[in-house]
């Protein structure tokens, strides 16, 4: 039986996460937006919610949910990205969105978006992605837009009280509605 050649150095491999990865990806996650590593980056949400992002929990029930794939995206055996995509019918929602800080800004996360709507395009036939976004988070709305994301003005209350989400710093969080035609 033929082996699958290894990816050239620097190359990108896009895969379904593992139980094994859990560990790597909740520390992925978290240095992308709480903490002082997330400062090196530009998603950090550190001046707006302390305390964690997620959890091994959160994330393994992701793995595990067969409605969702947590895609891992290495670079040389490392985890320099994640995502998650969603099955929604027609529409698949994309979260737990991270790449490493310090590669923030050179153009992975626009590869890895990518990916992610060619994957449920073609994996499920998904002909809308939707997403949310803290509404007070800008420049991050302003790079989903630069993707083709829109905004909808719908919003859902932020779950103040429930830690697993983070401890917010500020009275007014709330998530929008993002959404992307993908046919």
């Amino acid at each position: 039986m033929a082996t699958a050649p290894s990816p050239a150095p620097g190359e990108l491999v896009f895969r379904d996460a593992l139980g094994s990865d859990v560990d790597a990806l909740v520390a992925l996650i978290e240095s992308a937006y709480r903490g002082e590593s997330s400062r090196t980056g530009w998603t950090t949400e550190a001046d707006i919610l302390e305390g964690q992002r997620t959890d091994p929990q959160g994330v393994l029930e992701v793995i595990e949910d067969p409605g969702s794939r947590l895609i891992a995206v290495q670079r040389d055996g490392v985890i320099v990205a994640c995502c998650q995509l969603e099955r929604r019918g027609e529409r698949a929602y994309f979260g737990m969105f991270a790449v490493r800080p310090e590669l923030q800004g050179a153009g992975l996360g626009k590869t890895v978006i990518a990916e992610a709507e060619r994957t449920a395009r073609a994996d499920w036939g998904t002909r809308e992605m939707q997403m949310t976004v803290i509404s007070v988070r800008e420049d991050l709305i302003a790079w989903y837009e630069r993707r083709g994301y829109r905004r909808t003005g719908r919003t859902t209350p932020f779950p103040y009280g429930d830690e697993r989400f983070g401890i917010p710093q500020r009275p007014d969080l709330e998530f929008e509605l993002l959404v992307k035609p993908l046919v």
